[in-house]
């Protein structure tokens, strides 16, 4: 099985492509394959529960139900540090969840360690 990083910038105002970026995640994580995510830009917005909760992408389902999967599977959240800061995201969204915050070196490492990337 490979290591999959997935690395999304786009958040809640283009709820299908973020959508789209956690299902590939999903859907990868259900065929057996280590997964990761790097949420850049307005992507960092994605954990949120409020965001969570209602973002829904055309025809690539609903955040939540992807990310609840997603955290079952193991997968582990890295949100660039600057993104979440500029946009808001604090300490108090990320509590509980599977979800740091990283600088672009982290994104950079995570890059060399995987296997394959896609980006959203």
């Amino acid at each position: 099985m490979a290591r999959i990083l997935v690395h999304a910038t786009h958040g809640p105002e283009n709820p299908t492509r973020a959508a789209l970026a956690f299902l590939v995640a999903k859907s990868a994580a259900d065929e057996g394959h280590t997964v990761n995510l790097f949420l850049a830009g307005d992507a960092a917005q994605l954990v949120r529960d409020a965001v969570l909760d209602n973002l829904a992408g055309l025809g690539t389902g609903r955040l939540r139900e992807h990310f609840d999967a997603l955290v079952a599977a193991g997968a582990r959240f890295y949100v660039s540090g600057m993104s979440a800061k500029s946009r808001g995201v604090t300490e108090a969204d990320i509590a509980g969840k599977p979800v740091e915050f990283a600088p672009p070196t982290v994104l950079v490492r995570l890059s060399l360690e995987h296997d394959r990337m896609f980006n959203y």
